[in-house]
This record gives structure tokens, sequence and C-alpha cells, in this order.
């Protein structure tokens, strides 16, 4: 009874390990099979079978030779399984082969510790048979088969439960799975688990010894290691788990740390600008203004007297009728950005259409104008880059760019909405779409300059997807803020 149940928990053990690879791996990494039950099912079912055999087929010794060669046969199953079934190539693989092999050494003796301790129970059995507690032999024999059989259950159980939460703790902080690892940064999430690994090949080699050719285990000569080892085992999972963490925290924190930068940069930029723009500004139409009524009065007077004069006052004055900007709404700093950023793609995608009929300012406005800029600036950007991309991969689809606003109460919406391609990236730990472009590591940063910029004004940002429409809102509080003091010009 006890040998068919220990081999049925064993099948159960192999089986489970494969079933937490798939999920693991398959987290991190590209499947190469498309279909996603039959991958799951081939991945549990070859790793299982590869695990079983490594079981049958290896001596069950702990010498230094047997331990380390099969820890060199689990790491050739793991390595084979992560490239038969995904594309696991690059620093990432390396670091998922590793922490798995480690956290599944570790579950195992934190198990392992759990099963010793449980073993005590047969000198219980044993005690209450020599004092009379146990009259029948038949039943002793019973009850220890139930004791090795509940032990076998809490060790697979303990063990799988430790392994599965702790990958999945791993996999949940994470998040930026899309990031390209640094040799450093390799190092740093390795070093956990290679630890904790040498530490399980070290308990392995030592774990059985021998007094006076009499068998007994580590824990027989240092009973204070059952305390001491589930300690530093249970340590070195949380140092694998909290080291992933601190590295995607780190992660963000320099991301958020750049976006600081380049917001700050552009708010500089803005402001050091804003007054040379309304002065431009101003000067254009003061200029344009008596240039026409020049012009018209030499035409008046040179009317009917030469006809190439009266052609080259024509032609002049309908340059001074480009000189308008495209776009008024009425902010300066608006209205030079988005006269700039139409020019800016007029040459890529002439036959753009942006309407910005719908963007109104009220008439008292508290927003600074350099934060509605950085709003405007960094979400016309993005739809200018969707409206390239659209253009390029389907030169005959309607380019267009729509912003419009409204204010109810005290608080001021804005919307940007773009066509584009209709493919959005998401990554379920990610909060905004997964970019195409070369450099991944700053992705999202022109959307987190717009919250942020948002925030200031205790508003937030959003955004949905409609149909091959991306639709992007900002809402802002219009109040005066204590920070400011003065209201922005309009």
């Amino acid at each position: 009874m006890y040998e068919v149940a220990s081999g049925l928990l064993e099948v159960f053990s192999a089986v489970f390990q494969g079933y937490c690879l798939q999920y693991f791996f398959g987290r991190f990494l590209e499947t190469r099979i498309r279909n996603r039950r039959i991958g799951v099912l081939a991945v549990t079912a070859l790793y299982g079978v590869l695990r079983l055999g490594t079981g049958f087929f290896l001596p069950k010794g702990y010498t230094s030779f047997w331990v380390f060669t099969r820890l060199a046969v689990i790491l050739c199953i793991v390595s084979v399984t992560a490239l038969v079934f995904y594309r696991a190539l690059g620093k990432i693989a390396l670091f998922l082969i590793v922490t798995f092999m480690a956290v599944g050494e570790m579950s195992f003796f934190l198990a392992h510790m759990l099963f010793e301790l449980g073993n005590q129970l047969f000198r219980l059995w044993d005690w209450c048979l020599g004092n009379g507690y146990i009259s029948s032999l038949e039943f002793y024999n019973f009850v220890v088969s139930i004791t090795l059989i509940g032990n076998q259950i809490l060790f697979c159980v303990i063990g799988a439960t430790v392994l599965y939460f702790t990958l999945r703790k791993v996999v949940q902080d994470y998040r930026e799975k899309d990031y390209a690892v640094h040799r450093t940064e390799l190092l740093f999430i390795l070093t956990p688990g290679l630890t904790g690994l040498m530490v399980c090949t070290l308990l392995r080699i030592t774990i059985d010894t021998a007094e006076n050719g009499v068998p007994e285990t580590l824990y027989d000569r240092y009973p204070s290691l059952m305390v001491i080892m589930p300690v530093i085992l249970l340590l070195l999972l949380f140092s694998v788990m909290f080291g992933v963490k601190l590295f995607q925290d780190m992660i963000c924190w320099n991301r958020e740390k750049s976006s600081r930068i380049i917001l700050e940069k552009q708010v500089s930029s803005l402001q050091e600008h804003m007054g040379e723009m309304e002065r431009v500004y101003s000067g254009i139409r003061g200029m344009r203004h008596d240039m026409k009524n020049t012009i018209s009065v030499i035409m008046q007077l040179a009317a009917g007297k030469e006809e190439g004069l009266q052609a080259y006052l024509e032609e002049l004055s309908r340059t001074m009728d480009r000189l308008e900007f495209r776009f008024k709404t009425g902010n300066t700093v608006v209205d030079t950005l988005l006269n700039m950023k139409y020019h800016e793609i007029a040459g890529t995608v002439p036959d753009l259409r942006m309407d910005v009929d719908g963007l109104q300012f009220p008439e008292k406005l508290f927003i600074q104008s350099y934060d509605i800029g950085i709003v405007l600036g960094n979400a016309v950007d993005n739809a200018m880059d969707a409206c390239r991309k659209l253009k390029a991969k389907e030169p005959g689809e309607e380019a267009f760019i729509r912003i419009s606003s409204f204010q109810k109460r005290e608080l001021f919406f804005l919307k940007v909405e773009n066509s584009f391609d209709g493919k959005v990236v998401r990554r379920p730990q990610n909060e905004f779409p997964v970019t195409d472009k070369a450099d991944r590591e700053n992705h999202g940063i022109g959307l987190i300059n717009i919250r942020s910029t948002a925030e200031k004004y205790q508003g937030t940002m959003d955004f949905k997807v409609n149909g091959r429409v991306f639709i992007l809102s900002v809402m802002m509080k219009n109040e005066r803020r204590e920070e400011d003091g003065f209201r922005s010009n309009r």
C-alpha cells in the first residue's frame, strides 16, 4: 500500500513541477505552440516524464558525484524543455532556468524538514507499543503505514504549494517583462537563486552521515538544524522574491526619473519661449493687418495703370494671407504648438486631417499655458506617430487627429482622438500599451508626462480604443492653485 501511494505521489510531484514550469516560462517567453492547451499539456507531460526517468535511472545516493550529476541532468531537462517549447534565447531565459531550479530545490528541502518532523511520530508509536497503549501489533503496523502515507502526502503538498506560490509571486512582481536586462542587472537577480541552489546542493551532500557504521541524518546529529535550516531556506526564498521586486521597482523609478527630467525640460523650454511666442504671434498679426491695408491702398492707386504691378500686389496679398496661423484657439502657446506640429507632419502625411474646431478654453483659465502645452504636445506627438505608422502600412487609409475640450463646473476636459492601425499590445502588468519602437526601456514616457501634469491639477488621464480610433482623455481641475499665485494668460 505504501509503495503504491509513494509511487503515485512521485508521479504527481513530477507532473505538477511540469505544470509550474510551463506556467512560469509561459508568462515570460513566447511559446512555439499556438494552441495554449496543447502547449500546457505537452510541456507538463514532457517534463514529468523526464523527471520520473531521472529518478528511476539515477542512484538515490547523496555522494558529491551523484548530487552534481543529478543537478546537471535537471539543468539539461529544464533547458531542453525551454528550448523545445519556447523561444528561449537571451538573458531572461537564464534567469528563468536558474530561478525555477532554485525554487524547486528550496521547496523540496522545506517540505523535507517537515517530513523529518513527521517521522518523530514513529517514536511515539514505539513508546505506545512498549507501554501497552497499543496492544495489537496489527494495529501498530496499520498506524505506522498511515503515518508513512500521511508524511508522504504532506511532503508533496507542502513542496508543491511553496513551489507554485513562490513562482507566482515572482511572475506578479516581474512587471516589466519586455525590459532588456543588462549584465549587472542579471547578476543582481540571479545571485539569490544561485545562492539557494548551492545551499540545497550542500544539504544533499551532507544530509546523510554515518557514525560507527550506523547511518544517521544531519538532523539527528544536530537537532537545532531542524529550526535553523527552514529559517535559512525561507530567507533565501524571500531574497529571490524581494530581489525581483526591488529590480522591478528600480526600473520604474528610473523610468519615472527619466520622465521627470524630460517633463522638466519641456516645461523649461515652454516657459523660456512663451514670451517670445506671444511677441512673434502679436507681431505677425499686427504686420499682417498693416501690410494688407498698405497693399490695399497701393492696389487702388495702381488700378488700371500697370497690369504687372497689379498682379504682383495680388500675389503679395496672398502671401500675407499665408502668414495667418492655420489654427486659432485664442491661446498663444496652443496655437503656436499646433501650427508647429502640423507643419512638422505635413511633409510625411500631407493629407492628414487635423480638426481643432472643438478645442475651446474657458474665459478664466487657471491651468498654466505651458502645462496645457505639455499635455497637448505629448498627446499630438503620439497621435502623429500613430498616423505615420498607419499611412506607412495602409497608404489609402484616412489619417486624422481631432482635438476637443469642454469645461463642466470646475473640471476642464481635453480629448485627443486619432486614427491608427488598430493594433494595441497590452501586457497584464503594464499600465500603458507596449511600444514597437527600439527604445522599449523608455516607452510610455509621453503618457507618463501627461498623467503627471494632470495630477498637478488634481486630475487624471485615461485612454481607450474604439475600433481603429485611439481616444485619449485628460481631466484637470480649473482652479487657482496656491503655488501658482496668478492666472495664466490666454
